[in-house]
Order: C-alpha cells, then structure tokens, then sequence
C-alpha cells in the first residue's frame, strides 16, 4: 500500500518555480510510514493529466493532487478528476457561502469565477482551506483515497496538517513511521564507496541507498518501523558497521557539515583557527562564520588576492612568489603560517588556486589549487588538480571542503 503525488502546473515543468511541495508532503509521508514511490509533475492539460491518473490508480492507494484548483480556466484538478471517475461536478452551497464570507473579511467582492470552486465530484468531502479560498477534496473513488490541495505551499500545509493527517490517521495510516540516517564522507568516490559497503545495499530493512554532491558522498539509512526509537534502534549497528568500513572517510551525520565538524574539534581542544584565502575569495570563511557560536574559535581571516597583500600582510617570500608563483605550495604554507601569526592562532589555513575560467597554462591549468596548514608544530601543504569541466564556483566550493577536511584530519590525530 503506498501514496503517490501528482503536482499540476505548466509553471513546475518551466521551471519558473521550485516545487516545494513535493518535498514537504515526501517528508509529511515519511512521518506517516505511509510508502511513497512515485511523483508526477503535469502541465494544465486535462489530457495528459488524465493519462496520469490513469497510471497512478494501479500502482497507489492515496493519490495527491497539489495545483490546480484555482478560479481561471487552466485550473482543472478537479473537473478532470470527476471527469475521469464519470462522475458530475456540483455545486456546494456551504463551500460558496465560506469563499463569500473569505472574500467580505478582506474587504473584497467575489469575482463570478470563483463560483468554480465551490463545484466538487459528488460524493466528495471537503478538504477546508484555512488560509485560501480554494478548498481541497477527500474522495473515494473506488479502490483509492484522493486528497487535493492548492499550489500555495502555506496553505497547502495548513490543509495538510489540520485535516488530511488527521483522516489518514483515522483511516489506519500512520502507525508505523519511516526514519533515516545520513551518514557523510568526504574524500573517497561514490562508486569506491558504494563497493566497500556493498553487502548493505541490498538490505531490506534498513535500506543503504548511497548518492553524491558537491564532493561529499552520503549513504542514507532508512529504517521502517512501529515508532521513531525502534527505528533507529535498527538504523544503528548498520551505521556502526559502515563507518568503521569507511574509516577516516567518514566525517558526520544528517546535519553536521565538515565546517561544524572541524569548530567542534576545535573547541574541545581549545584552539583557534584564521584563514588567508585567495582563489576562494572568502568562501571559507563564509562556511566557517555561517555556524552560529563559531567566534569561539575561528579569530578570522584575510582575503590575499594580490600578490603586495600576501607579501606585505601574511608574510609570504617575494621571491618564491616571482620564481614559483602565487600558486604553488611553499605560497600556500606561507600564506597559512603567516595568517596564524598575525592572528594569533593555533592554526592557520592557506588556499591559493586557479579557479578559472580563465589564467590556467600547461603548467599550471585551472583547477590547480595548493592548500597550506599550519599548526602548533609543523607546516604542510597538499596539491590538488580539479579540473576545469565543472565551473569556477564547483572549484572554490572543492576547495574549501578539501582545506576543512585536512583540518579535520590533522585534528583526529592524537
């Protein structure tokens, strides 16, 4: 037994909103235990909706319709769904009575169009808006359960939570519930990991489903069970297992990120952090800053574009920088140790690259980027070649998970 979700809305396949939506009610099913296979995006076409239906009705027991519901002549959710289901449309007195009284609180006269929808498939119950003039249905039609809601997200999830959850409930949804673990990694392919961890991937309960962005790879582990504790009671040996697999790739879960991982093993030793910064031009201070309390260890930092600045501010050899360039590693350890001197700090982070598009040559190609560490004791630097394919915001985005990552290391080490 499962739902499926069916949005409607040319303005969804032009992109020219984000559907969000669709990931609400996926988070809402999940709270539920309520299995969710399928989504549908259709255009205002009655046609091609239709066709959807049709699809949807075989393969799902609770259909969910967002958009359409309006009071103009593309809105046509629930005219095509009484079609379908040859069954007529009437019109319901007390649904007109509460869009009149809607449109005299504000003020306002209710154009005639609006009469539409007041118009619901006989049998149908009200689904009530809170918030729009649109109401939603709860219908019957044989074998499944049709909810529908408006395109507005507010209002779509006030009808959510104080009437659709409520009805699934009664109806007997909702007693088990769905619950994931995201574990994180950092430094290793998706496809390396996916084969160190491939006895998981064909589990049942919990599920492994493994996926990738930005660099980070993520394996999410779902567990299905009769509530949350039991769920991740399920979850936990197999998360266990896997990161001792994974080893020093492993970095955090759900909502940590690299850059609340590395403040978190700053601030349980007792140590700063300052960052001089080139080809990022600020990014890594961005995802360090962005962390609320992060003041307790990370003192600041320096954006060294220019060579005068890197020479005349962090420190870094003239002379290294007219034989070897801005972009080498003794740069990128200078450009570290100089701003943990003047900051004062326990470490210091250097990043200096080509982010491109242009400024590559043979030699030096876009996507070379040298980050330097400096700690208590020693001073180091590793090179990495990114590529130029993925655009200049992906190598600055690299980059910085790359500086935070050897930090993190260096810190795991006793």
């Amino acid at each position: 037994m499962s739902a499926e979700l069916i949005c409607v809305g040319s303005e969804l396949l032009l992109g020219d909103i984000l559907n969000t939506n669709a990931q609400y009610i996926a988070q809402e099913l999940a709270k539920l235990g309520i299995p969710h296979y399928y989504q549908t995006v259709v255009g205002d076409n009655p046609e091609r909706l239709q066709a959807a239906i049709d699809i949807a009705i075989h393969r799902a027991d609770i259909l969910i319709f967002t958009g359409g519901l309006g009071p103009t002549p593309d809105d046509l959710t629930v005219e095509t769904l009484a079609d379908f289901f040859h069954t007529p449309l009437q019109e319901r007195p007390d649904v007109l009575k509460d869009i009149e009284a809607k449109y005299t609180r504000r003020g306002r006269t209710m154009s005639p169009s609006n009469r539409k929808q007041a118009l619901l498939p006989e049998g149908a119950d009200v689904l009530p808006n809170p918030i729009g003039s649109a109401p939603g249905i709860i219908w019957r039609p044989g074998h499944v359960t049709i909810f529908t809601f408006p395109g507005v997200p507010s209002e779509m999830r006030a009808m959510w939570q104080e009437t659709a959850v409520p009805t699934l409930k009664a109806q007997g949804w909702g007693q088990q519930v769905f619950h994931s673990r995201t574990l994180k990694f950092w430094g290793i392919p998706e496809s390396e990991l996916a084969e160190k961890v491939s006895g998981f991937l064909n589990s049942v309960n919990p599920t492994v489903a493994p996926y990738a962005n930005y660099g980070h790879v993520k394996l999410r582990v779902s567990a299905r069970a009769e509530s949350t504790e039991a769920a991740v009671a399920l979850i936990h040996p197999i998360a266990q297992q896997i990161q001792e697999i994974a080893g020093i790739y492993y970095y955090g879960s759900d909502d940590e990120t690299l850059a609340t991982v590395v403040g978190q093993q700053l601030q349980n030793r007792g140590e700063t952090l300052a960052v001089a910064e080139s080809c990022t031009g600020g990014y890594l201070g961005k995802a360090l800053t962005e962390i609320p309390g992060s003041s307790a260890y990370f003192s600041g930092g320096v954006i060294a574009y220019e060579n005068r600045i890197k020479e005349h501010l962090l420190g870094v050899d003239g002379e290294i920088l007219q034989t070897l360039g801005a972009v080498s590693g003794p740069v990128a350890e200078q450009m570290a140790a100089g701003v943990r001197d003047c900051c004062g700090t326990d470490w210091g982070i250097g990043i200096t690259g080509i982010a491109g598009p242009t400024g590559g040559t043979p030699d030096k190609p876009v996507g070379l980027v040298y980050i330097g560490l400096a700690g208590p004791e020693s001073v180091s630097h590793i090179e990495y070649r990114l590529g130029d394919t993925r655009g200049r915001d992906w190598i600055r985005e690299i980059s910085v998970s790359h500086a935070l990552n050897q930090l993190r290391l260096a810190l795991s080490r006793p």
